[in-house]
């Protein structure tokens, strides 16, 4: 799924799988001020590189490697060979500069790719072709004011355990046109360790997310963890999009889930050139992407602080 079958993973995801081995920890919550430089107090927490022969190499250290744990060693057992390969393709693009691969190559893959993510299989826990209809009678929707279809939604969706929005159409055309531009980047979600990575990419209306750690150990067979669908039906007639989203709830719970759907409008939506650039970075120029910007402008932002009082109570 992101990456071709036999293929090395490609672009500023290769470069950043390759180099990311941790948790990134953030001591420090103030104000980053310039862009994409934290403070003396940030450290990347290096996790050195196992024995050979001693379980998955560079691997058990990554903190969230716990919850990973089942999938990869089935992925070694079922195929001992592509478990290998895949270990191997991580030590050589360890030894790469920065910017040796080519993102591009992984977005071309990845939108010959969308159809397939757009039917995503239910044996996955998704529903496939998740239509606006499925959810409510469109046609006596469209009799309602666009503040009654927002309260419709809004009433629909809160007493389930999902993420949800009512979002403006002017803002999703924005979204929409980047997308196309740009269709994947890196997410940060705040852990108690640090800094979670999640990849998202665009599939027609649909935005796919995956940990990072997922591609990093099952490669093309990494599954889908969180879907956001928007339903732009609506958008010309009412000015609004909806978006709801399904979870792999082993992985995600909905406070996370919505921080990193937060994160969608925070880098796609924004007004600021230096916020979208590092979505444009990622997708076209690797070779000067940070992932430490994407937490800088995270922590900027405020998003995840919502997860702090939660992560800090878990401490205790």
């Amino acid at each position: 799924m992101w990456a071709a079958p036999g293929e090395p993973m490609a672009g500023a995801l290769q470069q950043v799988s390759g180099l990311y081995r941790g948790a990134l920890a953030v001591r420090s919550r103030a104000v980053l001020r310039p862009l994409g430089l934290l403070s003396p107090a940030a450290r990347l927490l290096a996790v050195p590189r196992g024995p050979a022969g001693q379980g998955e190499p560079g691997l058990e250290e990554n903190p969230f490697y716990g919850r990973y744990r089942d999938k990869i060693q089935a992925l070694r057992r079922s195929n001992p060979e592509v478990f290998e390969s895949r270990l191997e393709k991580r030590s050589e693009v360890k030894k790469q500069p920065v910017g040796q691969s080519k993102q591009m190559d992984f977005v071309r893959y990845m939108e010959e790719k969308a159809e397939a993510l757009g039917t995503k299989s239910s044996k996955e826990g998704f529903t496939k072709d998740k239509t606006l209809d499925s959810i409510l009678n469109v046609e006596k929707v469209k009799e309602k004011t666009p503040e009654e279809i927002k309260q419709i939604w809004q009433q629909y969706f809160s007493a389930k355990d999902t993420v949800y929005a009512v979002i403006p159409a002017e803002t999703f055309g924005l979204m929409w046109e980047r997308a196309q531009n740009c269709p994947s980047f890196l997410y940060a979600l705040p852990r108690k360790e640090g800094y979670e990575f999640f990849v998202g990419q665009w599939a027609g209306s649909q935005l796919h997310f995956t940990a990072l750690i997922n591609i990093q150990t099952r490669g093309e067979t990494a599954s889908t963890q969180l879907i956001l669908y928007h339903y732009p039906e609506l958008q010309k007639e009412k000015g609004i999009v909806l978006m709801t989203a399904e979870m792999d709830s082993s992985f995600l719970n909905v406070p996370e889930a919505q921080c990193i759907a937060n994160q969608v409008q925070l880098f796609y939506a924004t007004d600021r050139p230096e916020t979208y650039g590092l979505v444009e970075t990622f997708n076209h120029r690797p070779n000067e992407f940070k992932y430490m910007a994407v937490i800088a402008e995270l922590e900027q932002s405020g998003l995840g602080r919502e997860l702090r009082p939660r992560l800090d109570s878990d401490k205790t």
